[in-house]
């Protein structure tokens, strides 16, 4: 079973967290995440001052969704999925290697609660199971520990250093700790 990611919207809901589209009313929330500095330490996506700017940005979900570039969604723990908590991504689909790249990023108010551990084991089983991709991967950059303790939960291997192999804006260029998990890897 291998399809698109892009086929339909994911929507995935776990006893503990949902992963689901972005509407207008996640406005106020969404900005509170894209405007706050801390959650953007590692990340490659600038910070956002404008909430019109990030308002903006819930269109471009379903565009990038629609031209089959880029899937955000928002997490939602599972007894309030209203209220987002963070934004999952799925992007760099190839078909070819049928393989897929995941990032992440949770309001700081929600950080050490085990909400991003769950959240990548439910973007890697819907992927492996209900999309059926092969090779899921994450870049992380090397400082952001937590990140690379989220994706070691989750059995993701590290391959190693791309060194000064990618341009972040803000960082410029950087060195990237690159994980992958393979299906192969759960079913062993």
């Amino acid at each position: 079973m291998n399809r698109s990611p892009y086929e339909e919207f994911p929507y995935i809901i776990t006893s503990e967290v949902t992963l689901r589209k972005i509407v207008e009313t996640d406005l106020d929330r969404l900005f509170e995440i894209y405007s706050n500095e801390n959650l953007f330490q590692y990340s490659p996506v600038m910070l956002k001052k404008n909430k019109e700017t990030v308002k903006n940005m819930i269109g471009h979900f379903e565009r990038d969704f629609n031209k089959r570039k880029e899937i955000f969604l928002g997490i939602s723990q599972s007894n309030s999925p209203d209220s987002i908590v963070g934004v999952a991504e799925m992007f760099d689909y190839n078909s070819d290697v049928n393989m897929i790249t995941i990032g992440y990023r949770l309001h700081e108010q929600f950080w050490g609660k085990g909400i991003a551990t769950m959240t990548v084991n439910a973007m890697t089983d819907y992927l492996f199971n209900r999309v059926g991709v092969n090779r899921i991967q994450a870049f992380v950059l090397p400082e952001n520990i937590k990140s690379q303790n989220v994706l070691r939960r989750n059995k993701f291997t590290q391959e190693g250093i791309v060194r000064e192999g990618h341009i972040w804006k803000g960082k410029g260029i950087v060195d990237l700790v690159m994980y992958s998990l393979l299906k192969s890897d759960i079913t062993k």
